[in-house]
């Protein structure tokens, strides 16, 4: 019987396994993998990596600290967790293992709704990202190409249009345009909104270089860009909750300001929750919480 279980090797992952270790907690983290989104590192021919502010240091830091403890670490994805009828929980794993807990943490995190076009998977962290809010600052005085129709795409146009040369969003619309901030950028004297067009191609050379795009009457033309983001949705991984925990509308977890979900024992922190997302260094924090959280939760049965 473990005191906790931590679902999820991103940064908020990560940090909750450490912090609940250093509370002396027999905690297991159950992960495919190590590092989540932080392995991928946007590319771009005019920066240098020290320019980026992205709390890696931190998150390699703890990743190095988990890799040493054999026993705290269970490498395969998780297909359920379950509340026991004497109130504790059971996490089965992807091959079978039934893990028993009197905690849990998710923080299982999301994933980006991707074009499936020619040249993504090629260029995808070479001048084509999925997170503006994480890259935009990089982007001062630059062509950029923005591709979505929903809040997150008009969102990452607003910021980059702060600072950006050119932004071009391809949208099909849906609505979005009849927003303020809709209205605002289209409004912009930076901002070219291509409504109801489609991307149908990413090309470059060593990095992305330009996206082909098509118009309703099916007319292609070439827009050339210093780097292109696909915004289109973050789909948050929560698969293994469903019926369980209370989501909200795009399926993300709901937690009050403590990291508590709607079932007391689970937790949950990082892109997976309604909090801000697609932050390094707010994932740590959230991560954190959760844990000091989840450790005054057991601390009447430790």
């Amino acid at each position: 019987m473990y005191d906790l279980i931590v679902i999820g090797g991103g940064p908020a992952g990560l940090t909750a396994a450490i912090y609940a270790i250093r509370k002396r907690l027999n905690i297991l983290l159950v992960s495919e993998d190590l590092g989540g989104k932080t392995q991928y590192r946007l590319a771009l021919p005019w920066i240098e990596d020290y320019q980026v502010i992205r709390g890696l240091e931190t998150v390699n830091k703890f990743k190095h600290e988990l890799e040493y403890l054999n026993f705290a670490r269970h490498m395969e994805g998780v297909e359920k967790v379950e509340r026991r009828q004497d109130g504790l929980f059971t996490v089965t794993t992807k091959g079978g293992a039934e893990l028993p807990s009197r905690a849990v943490i998710i923080a299982t995190g999301a994933r980006q709704k991707r074009l499936i076009v020619p040249g993504e998977k090629e260029f995808m962290m070479k001048g084509l990202c999925y997170s503006a809010l994480s890259y935009a600052p990089l982007f001062i005085d630059r062509k950029v190409v923005v591709v979505g129709d929903g809040d997150l795409a008009l969102r990452s146009s607003a910021e980059l249009a702060t600072i950006a040369q050119k932004v071009y969003l391809v949208t099909a619309g849906n609505g979005i345009l009849d927003t303020p901030l809709g209205k605002k950028l289209a409004a912009s004297e930076n901002v070219s909104i291509l409504k109801d067009h489609a991307v149908i191609e990413v090309k470059g050379d060593q990095y992305a270089r330009s996206v082909v795009v098509k118009t309703p009457d099916g007319i292609a033309s070439e827009i050339e860009a210093d780097g292109t983001f696909i915004e289109l949705a973050l789909i948050p991984n929560t698969k293994m909750v469903e019926g369980l925990l209370e989501l909200d509308p795009l399926g993300r977890i709901g937690v009050d300001c403590q990291n508590r979900t709607s079932v007391p024992g689970i937790f949950a922190a990082g892109d997976v929750c309604t909090a801000f997302s697609e932050q390094v260094l707010v994932a740590i924090g959230e991560g954190a919480k959760a844990a000091l959280a989840a450790y005054e939760y057991l601390l009447p049965v430790l």
